[in-house]
């Protein structure tokens, strides 16, 4: 049990770090844009107290890794905050805009990944400094990071890869997909509760992670 806990402290800063960034891009993307919602709701903050979602941020997360940690599996942990307010009617080009916005929070979860991978690389030119519990942090700040990024790159709206779909498409296409989203979560539990991401998601995870090590320096 002692081992489980330690494995969810590990895994906290590292998971909340990349939903409370990931929301935050959106906000700021948004705002640049055109679309001050987010600005004025005060949702452009690093403070994860304001992008928390109790079960996104710490219940899933938290029972994902418990189950792991007592069970010897090794899924990735992912989560959620609250949605960032999107006004997409405000954006200057809002089909266009919406495209750079959806990809705002991916695009951090990719960029803290690699800032992961060169903290792990640092640590190896400290001679280990920080233990092993730091370089196991920072693998779980690749991974969760990762794992984040490709959950929400799935195109069911409204994940990130659903409204970067709407803005791909087609405007007769675009609102037709769009109509998915009111089903979205329920598509996204189904997927996991089939475990076709087992299949179509998870085993992108390792090439990746190993990528960003490499390109780091590790």
């Amino acid at each position: 049990m002692y081992e489980a806990v330690l494995t969810v402290l590990v895994w906290a800063i590292p998971l909340v770090l990349a939903i409370t960034l990931h929301e935050a891009a959106h906000g700021y993307a948004a705002r640049q844009l055109g679309d001050p919602t987010a600005y004025l709701a005060g949702r452009i903050s690093l403070n994860p107290l304001k992008h928390i979602d109790p079960v996104g941020t710490v219940i899933v997360p938290g029972a994902i890794l418990l189950m792991g940690a007592l069970t010897g599996t090794s899924i990735p942990p992912f989560g959620w905050a609250k949605a960032v307010p999107v006004n997409f009617g405000r954006l200057r080009h809002p089909k266009r805009d919406m495209l750079w916005v959806a990809a705002a929070g991916p695009a951090s979860n990719l960029a803290q990944a690699f800032a992961w991978g060169l903290m792990a690389s640092l640590q190896q030119l400290l001679g280990g400094y920080g233990g092993e519990l730091f370089a196991t942090m920072t693998q779980a700040g690749v991974l969760a990071n990762l794992a984040l990024m490709l959950l929400n790159l799935l195109p069911i709206p409204p994940l990130d890869g659903g409204r970067i779909m709407v803005s791909l498409l087609p405007s007769r296409q675009a609102w037709q997909f769009a109509k998915i989203e009111p089903y979205g979560f329920f598509i996204l539990i189904g997927l996991l509760y089939l475990h076709v991401l087992d299949y179509v998601l998870w085993p992108l995870m390792t090439p990746l992670a190993t990528l960003i090590f490499r390109l780091t320096g590790n």
